[in-house]
């Protein structure tokens, strides 16, 4: 399933995980952050996690960066990245959003890191039905 958004598109990689593509050169702004809760909220039953996939170069407001991704099933976020912009854009965010504990793990898109970050995901939400 694919499915496309104002700012881009979700794509359900298996029962649980979602990877998350924004279009290239966009700003993240509170109201794509209104449609990715009503997309999680239609399409995402139980805990579920995210490959966040910059292959695209994007930027987030500040009132984004303190929303995006407060969701009750969410229990694993994978960023994968493709140069340091993106990785000084993540580390941003995860550190705007320290409180929230976020189990989340970076990788790089030149190191084979989609498929890494995936596996991972894969031994994340494996790691809860044990538990």
């Amino acid at each position: 399933m694919k499915h496309r958004t104002s700012f881009g598109f979700y794509n359900r990689l298996s029962e649980n995980v979602f990877e998350v593509i924004a279009d290239e050169g966009v700003e993240i702004t509170l109201e794509m952050i209104d449609e990715c809760h009503e997309f999680v909220d239609k399409y995402i039953q139980g805990d579920f996690a995210l490959l966040v996939n910059r292959i695209n170069n994007y930027s987030y407001t500040y009132e984004a960066k303190l929303s995006i991704a407060s969701y009750e099933g969410l229990k694993a976020i994978a960023f994968v990245y493709y140069n340091s912009e993106s990785l000084q854009v993540i580390d941003d965010l995860q550190g705007k959003r320290l409180m929230d504990k976020w189990n989340t793990k970076s990788f790089s898109g030149l190191e084979l890191g989609w498929q890494q970050a995936y596996e991972w995901l894969q031994q994340e939400m494996a790691a809860l039905k044990v538990n």
